[in-house]
């Protein structure tokens, strides 16, 4: 009996070696019992009305400060003890891997854009409630949503009846889902009412957004603002195959050829100019800028012509975003102030020659004397003639005027050798 209990002395004298002793440092700065998150409100007054808010972030609640601040110094902003995104990225996985749209201000980092890290009046600590906090990032689309005579009923629901607030895997726009595959969870396809809305036409695979507006309209349907005229009549049957024929949803004809139907007189007068614009010949033909149901935008273009031209010509658009002294006509993503849209008789589908067209907004004899037009031949190449853009860009550069130099004098001695003498 002695050796076993001398042997359990052992034992227990083993342990309390192997258990380390509280060293100085944690003596010292031992907070007192209780004081875990207590102790920060001692200087953080006002602080404590707002852990009385309906949702409280669940280190806040558990009074573990430290576990986002550093008590002590930092040198990240608000003594965090990291930036921001990584801490909230800790717990939080916002993004799945494969994401096919991700919201700008989760790829940006800017959780506290819609998030009060501390707590908050609204579920998961949410900075205002349902659609106002994404109308406050998007308050032209809530503008145009509230001005809408038809609403979408999904969007009085909220935004996220249809959208992922951070990221989604499958669609983009932060879609829940495809279209129509997102559509069909409301909307019936086989129901009798849909089918005779849309003429017999099998349309249920079709992207229901070329013709709707998925947030609201002040045409009926929800239909965009601009409807092709055939669509308006029911007369699918214009454009299509009937709609109990094999191929109900091919067209009659291909390209600009089915287009002319309607529209020979413009199209009669756009191959009778020099130049064409491409797209018109290509397969597409006038469906390459075109939507042939309905559209946001004037002309059934695809989109805002800023967009749209950029699409093709993104060099121009991209030069004119870095541009010190942009064109006003191109900040506008007014193309067409300049250009013709579809042919011309002036080189780069200009409506009138180059002088005529910088002249009818510029009276460039009131700013430079300088000759120009077909007697003043360019000394760099004598068989071009001085333009407005010999020494002007018509889009935009990094110099102020449109210039293509830094000041006039750097310009001049371009052409006028005799003066770097």
């Amino acid at each position: 009996m002695i050796v076993r209990f001398g042997a359990v002395l052992l034992l227990i004298g083993a342990c309390a070696l192997l258990t380390p002793a509280p060293s100085y440092a944690q003596e010292k700065f031992k907070l007192k019992p209780g004081a875990k998150g207590k102790i920060c409100l001692t200087c953080h007054v006002t602080f404590e009305e707002k852990l009385k808010s309906p949702s409280v972030h669940t280190p806040v609640k558990a009074g573990n400060c430290s576990d986002c601040h550093n008590p002590h110094t930092s040198k990240y902003g608000k003594m965090l003890s990291e930036s921001a995104a990584d801490i909230c990225s800790k717990c939080h996985a916002m993004v799945p891997e494969k994401a096919v749209s991700t919201h700008k201000v989760v790829a940006e980092k800017n959780c506290t854009l819609c998030h009060d890290p501390h707590a908050a009046k609204f579920k998961f600590n949410l900075n205002q409630s349902g659609n106002d906090l994404c109308i406050s990032c998007h308050p032209g689309l809530g503008a145009a949503i509230a001005k809408a005579k038809f609403k979408h009923s999904p969007v009085g629901k909220g935004c996220l009846t249809c959208h992922s607030p951070h990221a989604s895997a499958k669609a983009g726009h932060l879609l829940q889902d495809e279209v129509p595959a997102l559509c069909v969870r409301c909307h019936k396809v086989d129901n009798p009412a849909f089918v005779k809305r849309h003429m017999n036409y099998p349309v249920a695979k079709s992207r229901c957004t070329t013709c709707h507006n998925p947030h609201g309209s002040n045409v009926g349907g929800i239909l965009h603002e601009n409807v092709h005229k055939p669509l308006v009549s029911k007369m699918c049957n214009q454009c299509h195959e009937e709609a109990t024929s094999a191929n109900p949803l091919k067209t009659k004809k291909e390209g600009y050829e089915l287009c002319r139907a309607c529209h020979s007189k413009m199209l009669n007068e756009t191959m009778g100019r020099n130049l064409l614009h491409w797209p018109i010949l290509s397969k597409q033909g006038c469906l390459s800028c075109h939507t042939p149901h309905a559209s946001a935008e004037k002309a059934l273009l695809k989109g805002p012509k800023i967009t749209l031209c950029g699409a093709c010509h993104a060099d121009t658009i991209e030069r004119q975003t870095r541009a010190q002294d942009k064109h006003i006509p191109v900040k506008d993503g007014d193309c067409n102030a300049c250009h013709m849209p579809h042919s011309a008789n002036n080189s780069f589908l200009l409506r009138k020659p180059l002088i005529e067209q910088c002249g009818t907004c510029h009276d460039w004899m009131t700013h430079s004397s300088h000759p120009v037009g077909e007697k003043a031949r360019d000394p760099r190449n004598r068989s071009l003639s001085v333009q407005c853009l010999s020494c002007h860009s018509a889009h935009g550069t990094l110099y102020k005027k449109l210039l293509l130099a830094e000041n006039s004098s750097e310009l001049c001695v371009q052409c006028h050798t005799e003066v770097r003498r």
